[in-house]
C-alpha cells in the first residue's frame, strides 16, 4: 500500500539499526542503499567495534543510515554498551527519524534476551519512531508472512504493538533476484518499508526523536562548528558540522580510552559527562 510522502519531508533521513550482533544490521543497510557500502564489522583505531555512519540517496531520498554494533547481545554489559550508545547519538544527532529493530526470523527462544533488553532500553516515546525488521526471511515457512510469524508468539508481538505494528522482512541472501512484486522480495519489502517510514514521519509530523542526551550533545556539536566557523571560513556548512562530529568523536574516543586505563570502570560508572556533556548519563532503563 502506497503512502503520500510527508509534507514536511526532512531533507537527509537519519536511520539508527539496532539489534544483536549476527541478526544482519550491516546486510540490511546494504540492501537498503543498495551496495555493499556497510561492512559486517567496522573497528576503529583500537580495534574496537564501532558504530558506522553513511549516507546514500535511496528511491529519491537522502538516507543517513548508522549501523550499530550489538548493543544488545547478551553478554555484553552496561559498561561496554555506553561508549558506544553516545558515538551513536553523535553521528545521529540532532536525533533519528527512524530506529530498525533488526532481529532473525527463527524461533523466539534465540531472540527472547535482545528483545528483552530493547524492551528495557528503549523509552515509550523512543517506540513511537521505531519499526520491527526480521532478517533470514527464508526461514519462514512458504507462503507464510510475517505478521503471521509475529503472532506466534507473545513477546514478538507485544514488541511489535509497541512500534505501533510496523513490521517488515527481508532475507539479504536468498531474496535478492526475486521478482519486484513478489512478496519474498527485497525490492518488494523495501518499498513496503519506505512507505512504513513515510507513514510514520506523517504521524511523527516530520519531527525527529530527542532527549536530553541528544539535546546535550547537539549543544556540544554546535559549539564545536562555531569554532571550526571562525577558524575555516573555505568550508561548506555540511563539511563544518561533519568535522565539528569528527572532532566530538575523536574526543569521546580518547576520553574513554583515558577512563579505561585508568581503572575507573564502576558499576555506576557515567561516561561521557566530561566530553560530550551528557551529564547524569547513568546506566539505568530507557537509555534512548
Amino acid at each position: 500500500m502506497k503512502c503520500n510522502r510527508p509534507q514536511v519531508i526532512p531533507t537527509t533521513l537519519r536511520i539508527v539499526l539496532l539489534g544483536k550482533s549476527g541478526n544482519g544490521k550491516s546486510s540490511l543497510a546494504n540492501t537498503i542503499v543498495g551496495g555493499t557500502t556497510f561492512t559486517s564489522k567496522s573497528f576503529d583505531e583500537r580495534n574496537t567495534f564501532v558504530s558506522e555512519a553513511k549516507t546514500r540517496r535511496v528511491n529519491g531520498r537522502n538516507l543517513t543510515l548508522i549501523d550499530t554494533p550489538g548493543l544488545f547481545d547478551s553478554g555484553r554489559c552496561e559498561e561496554e554498551v555506553k561508549p558506544e550508545l553516545e558515538r551513536c547519538f553523535i553521528q545521529c544527532a540532532p536525533g533519528p527519524h527512524v530506529f530498525l529493530i533488526v532481529l532473525r526470523a527463527e524461533k523466539y527462544t534465540e531472540q527472547k534476551p535482545v528483545v528483552s533488553k530493547i524492551c528495557e532500553y528503549l523509552s515509550d516515546e523512543a517506540f513511537k519512531y521505531a519499526a520491527v525488521v526480521f532478517t533470514h526471511g527464508d526461514q519462514l515457512p512458504e507462503r507464510m508472512k510475517i505478521e503471521e510469524y509475529v503472532d506466534q508468539s507473545d513477546g514478538l508481538r507485544e514488541l511489535v504493538e509497541k512500534c505501533g505494528g510496523r513490521c517488515h522482512v527481508f532475507d539479504n541472501t536468498y531474496w535478492k533476484n526475486n521478482e519486484g512484486e513478489d512478496y519474498r522480495s527485497n525490492k518488494y519489502q523495501l518499498a513496503e518499508l519506505l512507505n512504513t517510514i513515510d507513514r510514520m514521519l506523517i504521524q511523527n509530523r516530520g519531527r525527529y526523536y530527542t532527549n536530553i542526551q541528544l539535546n546535550e550533545v547537539e549543544r556540544k556539536i554546535q559549539e564545536e562548528a562555531q569554532h571550526i566557523k571562525m577558524s575555516s571560513a573555505n568550508l561548506s556548512i555540511v563539511e563544518i558540522r561533519q568535522q565539528a562530529k569528527s572532532n566530538i568523536l575523536k574526543k569521546q574516543i580518547d576520553w574513554t580510552t583515558n577512563f579505561m586505563t585508568k581503572g575507573l570502570v564502576g558499576v555506576a560508572v557515567m561516561l561521557a559527562a566530561v566530553v560530550v556533556g551528557v551529564a547524569q548519563f547513568q546506566i539505568t532503563k530507557d537509555l534512548i
